[in-house]
């Protein structure tokens, strides 16, 4: 059993002020493997405190000063990558090659973007007609709330721009899966990070989270997580009027027109909507489909579905893992009973455990087809491997349809046909739109439209998202 009841503030470790220890499970085993304390309010008060006394000096450091930490971050974080592999696979079930390949690079990828928009950006330049000086700033002591699902990408998304900018911050990681937040912290402490500029309070979202988001000494929340919760937030956030910025849910729309290569479409889909056990928020879960191609791309989703491993996450390969928790587990059982009972065509997988899998929070790769853009499955984010294929004529109704959700995260198109991608994807209502297969890189800005969220992340457009804008004239 990992202990780790201490929370890092003003440069140690320290006991919360009142104990309140919460086990951590592995999904794959239903074992505990750590315990932590949940935070109170005062923990964060003594947080927002040693942030605010940093802020001075923090946000008056060079450019060299901040990029020189960000570097020795980067080479602490490289040799300890491991230890990060192991954290992410204990808390959330990750399978290891994934951990290896994927979570744990993510970190990486982030902080070395960051490093060179820092090193790029121009934080004085003079107004377009003159006479004034633009200077970009620090915009003060960060709230930083990060998900379970992505948790070192979503938490170096956050905390790299934020030191980049010259802010000070207080990181609560979700409670479910605090072990890579806490091995950062030490990356950070090693790294020479100064006493207050990073802190770090473990707890759930009544008791630490709305502390956070309501804090009058807090200038800014940085939230990843639901819609409803990012909700919540805000509400919080209002009364002192605080900078939110948001990164929701979605329920991605995947367009695939009969002139595409259909095979590598569809193992392209169904790869994506699967990885990372289909707990992505950005996730193409509705793979709307040309009519006249339609039910061989549904024998199709059936075949690969069939061939998709679930395996145990201890074990190399290439193979999907648990769900997170029992609650996560449960509720993806109910949105797959639903689509039952709502007359979808179940094509793969269904209701319980894969065989094999009785103990552990392992979940059937499961597709749906003759699914409409009605049903309860196509309108929730179910944050499974649960897929839902829907038939469409015409262009015109692929995008009316694809548009036709309140998330705007991301869209995906699989074409033969540029000018149809071209004109499809400045039609689909996402912040971000793949085409034919192409991934993201760290320096492309991620975020969403509508109810999946405001602001975006990664890169330069991380890093302004952290930084104020003064005028001065005269």
């Amino acid at each position: 059993m990992i202990e780790k009841r201490q929370f890092y503030i003003d440069g140690t470790w320290v006991e919360p002020i009142e104990p309140n220890d919460l086990t951590v499970i592995n999904p794959a085993t239903e074992q505990p493997v750590a315990v932590i304390s949940l935070g109170t309010a005062a923990d964060v008060d003594k947080a927002v405190a040693a942030a605010q006394a940093a802020f001075d000096t923090w946000s008056q450091t060079s450019v060299e000063e901040r990029a020189a930490l960000l570097e020795r971050v980067i080479a602490i974080y490289e040799r300890r990558s491991g230890e990060m592999d192991e954290a992410i696979r204990l808390e959330m079930g990750a399978p290891i090659d994934f951990a290896r390949e994927q979570q744990t690079p993510a970190g990486t990828g982030h902080l070395q973007a960051t490093l060179e928009a820092l090193r790029n950006h121009r934080f004085e330049r003079p107004s377009p007609r003159g006479g004034s000086l633009l200077r970009h700033e620090p915009i003060g002591v960060c709230g930083l709330i990060t998900p379970w699902n992505w948790p070192i990408n979503q938490i170096a998304a956050k905390v790299a721009p934020a030191l980049a900018a010259g802010c000070t911050m207080v990181l609560k990681p979700s409670e479910i899966a605090p072990l890579s937040a806490l091995l950062f912290a030490e990356m950070l402490d090693e790294a020479g990070c100064p006493a207050g500029v990073f802190n770090l309070v473990n707890g759930d979202g009544p008791g630490v989270g709305a502390a956070m988001s309501s804090h009058p000494g807090i200038d800014m929340m940085s939230f990843t997580g639901s819609t409803r919760a990012g909700i919540s937030v805000t509400q919080n956030a209002a009364e002192t009027v605080k900078r939110v910025a948001l990164e929701l849910g979605g329920k991605s729309a995947n367009l695939v027109f009969a002139d595409a290569d259909l095979e590598t479409a569809l193992r392209f889909s169904l790869g994506s909507c699967f990885s990372n056990t289909g707990q992505s928020c950005d996730a193409p879960t509705r793979l709307l489909v040309e009519q006249s191609v339609y039910e061989d791309a549904v024998a199709l989703a059936g075949t690969i579905a069939a061939e998709t491993r679930v395996g145990d996450p201890a074990r190399p390969g290439d193979h999907v893992g648990p769900v997170i928790s029992d609650l996560q587990y449960e509720k993806i059982q109910g949105h797959i009973e639903r689509g039952i009972a709502d007359g979808a065509r179940l094509v793969a997988g269904g209701p319980g455990k894969p065989d094999g899998f009785e103990t552990g929070y392992f979940v059937k790769p499961t597709v749906f087809a003759d699914v409409t853009n009605e049903m309860s499955i196509a309108r929730n984010e179910i944050f499974g491997p649960v897929l839902v294929m829907i038939p469409f004529e015409t262009e015109d109704e692929a995008i009316a349809m694809a548009n036709d959700t309140p998330y705007g995260l991301a869209a995906y198109l699989q074409t033969g046909d540029p000018e149809r991608a071209k004109r499809v994807s400045r039609k689909l209502r996402a912040g971000s739109v793949y085409v034919n297969g192409a991934s993201p890189d760290w320096d492309v800005p991620f975020g969403g439209y509508k109810q999946s969220g405001n602001g975006r992340e990664y890169g330069e457009f991380g890093l302004e998202d952290f930084l104020e804008l003064k005028a001065i004239t005269g």
